[in-house]
């Protein structure tokens, strides 16, 4: 396990998730128009950032369940956003580069003042990057009677164990997961108040967001939408898929991982049992 780099920005650190100005394809209007985007929205966005797919008969049916509108379908087949084959292809490997850039970055060890090389963190070594509660502290909201709401820090004060969830609701996966956690949560943490769940978004939208919470009924702590980029953002800088958990103590010192490349969100909440048991 190397270290987490509290220096990234949120944004920066997301951006192989949200593929940041990429080009749209079926699937990631289709996703759009499921997390709350209007069709009109997705119009703005195609009008930036460009389509780069093909529209046929099953795509079309795929879209209009989602709810697009038949304006969105008659732009889209206009082709008045398309990009060209050439366009498209060189829009997807400038995606795989910065996406290998921004591994790479990530993997680098930090330089210090020390000439002598320094060995890799191991995973009860590594570090999210400081005293979680600084991190979360006046950024954290969550869903009270119908809305998102301040959470009380004061609460976070006694919390020794931290589960960091990562997910978006165009995440079928993270929705599916979502659920099993929501039922975990609410038959553990009565019993082990010392340890709490706090919410990552990778929504597109604050409004995506504030449905994926109350859909499924978080029970927990989220980072507020618009301090994504602040103090706690940096925690999500080695995220590249989701869902995605880490399992850290208040310290910062991250004690499980689900990991990128073959997830496995099962082993993290394994290791919470033995944490929460003093194994």
């Amino acid at each position: 396990m190397v270290r987490l780099l509290l220096g990234f920005w949120f944004f920066a650190s997301v951006s192989c998730l949200t593929a940041g100005l990429a080009p749209l394809t079926i699937k990631e209007v289709s996703l759009m128009l499921r997390s709350g985007y209007s069709s009109e929205a997705v119009l703005q966005e195609l009008s930036k950032r460009k389509f780069a797919d093909t529209l046929d008969p099953t795509s079309e049916e795929q879209l209009v369940k989602a709810g697009a509108t038949q304006s969105l379908i008659n732009t889209l087949e206009s082709g008045v956003y398309q990009l060209s084959a050439a366009e498209t292809a060189a829009a997807a490997e400038k995606q795989k580069s910065n996406a290998e850039k921004v591994s790479r970055t990530n993997l680098e060890p930090q330089a210090t003042s020390q000439s002598a090389p320094t060995k890799p963190a191991s995973p009860t070594e590594a570090q999210v990057g400081g005293d979680l509660y600084d991190h979360f502290k006046d950024d954290l909201v969550y869903w009270h009677e119908g809305s998102l709401v301040p959470f009380d820090d004061e609460t976070l004060q006694k919390k020794k164990f931290y589960l960091l969830f990562f997910s978006a609701i165009w995440s079928k996966e993270g929705r599916q997961f979502t659920s099993r956690l929501v039922d975990y949560y609410n038959h553990v943490a009565p019993q082990h108040p010392e340890f709490e769940v706090v919410f990552f978004s990778v929504d597109r939208s604050a409004f995506a967001m504030e449905n994926y919470i109350s859909q499924t009924n978080m029970p927990w702590p989220a980072i507020a939408f618009d301090k994504r980029s602040g103090k706690a953002g940096g925690i999500q800088s080695l995220v590249r898929e989701i869902p995605h958990l880490i399992l850290a103590d208040s310290t910062g010192k991250i004690l499980s991982d689900s990991g990128n490349d073959q997830p496995n969100l099962d082993k993290v909440m394994i290791d919470l049992d033995k944490v929460l048991a003093g194994n």
